[in-house]
């Protein structure tokens, strides 16, 4: 019995410490993503192809990135609001080499558009900064 019990202690223990470090993991994805968004925010796509991800940049051209940003988020206007919906954690997701990313979405309302959902992906680069390595507005 107390065997069992050790052992029960231990696998909650270490998923404890798993959760806690997800949780952290995600409150530096979520600032690195608040970073990085300001950047988008102003209109200094240019930087925001500068501080993304490496994955990021062997994705897309800083060219094609700041065309497709002026054609897609400049149309949209101001950020009239944005509130966090939700950050969640993990380690693979479609397209994209196994890692770190936090997948977060925000409520976000523009001049012209009144009702989007932002997703902001950070990655973990291979230096250990969160780095954004995917956006989307709906």
């Amino acid at each position: 019995m107390k065997r069992c019990s050790m052992g029960l202690i231990a696998a909650v223990l270490l998923l404890s410490s798993a959760v806690a470090s997800d949780s952290a993991a995600e409150k530096v994805a979520v600032n690195a993503g608040n970073q990085w968004l300001a950047l988008v925010d102003e209109g200094n796509y240019t930087a925001s192809w500068d501080e993304a991800a490496a994955f990021f940049k062997s994705a897309v051209s800083k060219e094609q990135w700041v065309e497709t940003m002026k054609g897609r988020r400049t149309p949209l206007g101001k950020v009239e609001s944005r509130k966090l919906k939700s950050a969640t954690y993990t380690t693979g997701l479609p397209g994209a080499p196994d890692g770190q990313y936090v997948v977060i979405q925000y409520d976000s309302s523009f001049q012209q558009k009144k009702s989007a959902v932002e997703t902001v992906t950070p990655m973990r680069d291979k230096d250990g900064q969160w780095r954004v390595s995917g956006y989307f507005i709906k």
